[in-house]
């Protein structure tokens, strides 16, 4: 199982503005075929600080998840929200087994 931990940091002014687009993107997500997870956790000290966990079948999954509507609909809406740079942490899922 291919798992992306990224982390996003958010204007304080754009936290619900950033939920929403999150939403949409989460529905989107979790509706394609080689996806597992996908969670959207908000920092219970920080507001402004999320961590998208994203697991899907493989890499190539994966991949084709950055070339759907519903991620590039959510990529544009929420690139002006953000306090820096996203970053991504790859990981290799063990259990469950995919």
């Amino acid at each position: 199982m291919h798992v992306t931990l990224v982390h996003v940091r958010i204007k304080p002014d754009a936290v619900a503005a950033f939920i929403e687009a999150c939403r949409r993107n989460h529905e989107g997500s979790t509706a394609e075929p080689g996806n597992r997870r996908f969670d959207i956790l908000q920092d219970a000290n920080d507001a402004t600080h999320f961590v998208l966990y994203e697991a899907y079948v493989d890499e190539d999954a994966a991949k084709a998840h950055k070339q759907t509507a519903h991620y590039a609909g959510w990529r544009d809406t929420v690139a002006d929200m953000m306090a820096s740079p996203r970053e991504g942490q790859p990981f290799v899922g063990l259990f469950p087994s995919a």
